[in-house]
């Protein structure tokens, strides 16, 4: 049951936010970790939120397209890098030298999993959350992940605790979405909304429902 609290639009975000809520749970997040978040769709600024709202230390985005760097600025992450600028080096230097905590793969592309164990700090853990396709396989660092200590995690949809949690902090407006609706469509024009969410570079958030 949703609470009244939460407007129809607003219970759109649950499922999304409590996949996002439990990639952290298994990611074993905890309050003042760095943390990349690499790619900024629709998931990825959901962790972006989340993480200001649960006490991250520094949040940084990448991402291929413009608009969702500024969305992810917009909605708290303290630096964004166009994804073929996120070196080492220069992720280093907005995390105080270090890399991250936490690295988290929002995006499916084989290269971006490269990519997260080229940004990982010792000790730190990567968490892979977009799907990709069967088959996919990537070269990794086994060397480096043996010495480092570096965790692997990997995580899919969303129990009940999860979704039970990310009504709560919903319903507590702990994490903000109605920011993150970039349009409302009625029913009629459905084919319009795919083609908004199929493009990606013109949407964040489409919502399609009867108009009242």
């Amino acid at each position: 049951m949703i609470p009244d609290e939460i407007s129809f639009d607003e219970g759109t975000f649950i499922e999304p936010l409590a996949c996002v809520l439990r990639g952290l749970r298994v990611a074993r997040f905890r309050p003042g970790a760095s943390v990349l978040v690499l790619g900024s769709g629709i998931s990825g600024l959901l962790f972006v939120k989340a993480l200001g709202a649960l006490g991250a230390g520094v949040i940084v985005s990448t991402d291929i397209d413009n608009s969702r760097l500024a969305a992810a600025k917009r909605f708290g992450a303290d630096a964004t890098l166009a994804a073929k600028d996120a070196t080492p080096q220069k992720l280093a230097s907005l995390n105080d030298g270090r890399l991250f905590d936490l690295v988290i793969t929002s995006a499916g592309a084989a290269s971006v999993v490269e990519q997260a164990f080229r940004s990982v700090d010792r000790g730190g853990t990567v968490l892979l959350f977009a799907p990709h396709e069967r088959g996919t396989t990537v070269p990794l660092p086994l060397a480096e992940i043996w010495r480092d200590q570096i965790a692997i995690v990997a995580t899919y949809a969303a129990p009940p605790v999860d979704t039970a949690q990310a009504i709560e902090i919903l319903r507590a407006h702990r994490v903000e979405v109605n920011d993150m609706i970039s349009h409302r469509l009625p029913l009629e024009e459905t084919a319009h909304g795919f083609h908004l969410v199929a493009d990606g570079k013109k949407s964040i958030k489409v919502i399609i429902r009867p108009q009242e």
